[in-house]
């Protein structure tokens, strides 16, 4: 049961990982100061991705990001 939790942890880490490199390669995109503010300062980020990031998929993929490691942190603690 252990390594189904951590595997499913795994899961979710790299998709938040995923989601939140979606959204920063949008900022860069965006305007540079932007990416580089959103790589350096986590509440730009979280500003960036609920109020500037668009994307036909948006909610989804800000919740991926934002949720995704609080999930595998989760499910990690649930591994020990």
């Amino acid at each position: 049961m252990n390594l189904l939790f951590m595997i499913l942890s795994a899961l979710a880490a790299i998709g938040g990982f995923v989601c939140g490199i979606i959204i920063l390669i949008n900022a860069f995109q965006d305007e540079i100061w932007k990416g580089v503010l959103c790589l350096l300062c986590g509440l730009y980020g979280v500003y960036y991705a609920l109020f500037e990031f668009e994307h036909e998929n948006k909610w989804l993929i800000v919740i991926g990001a934002l949720g995704g490691g609080s999930i595998a942190a989760g499910l990690s603690s649930l591994a020990k």
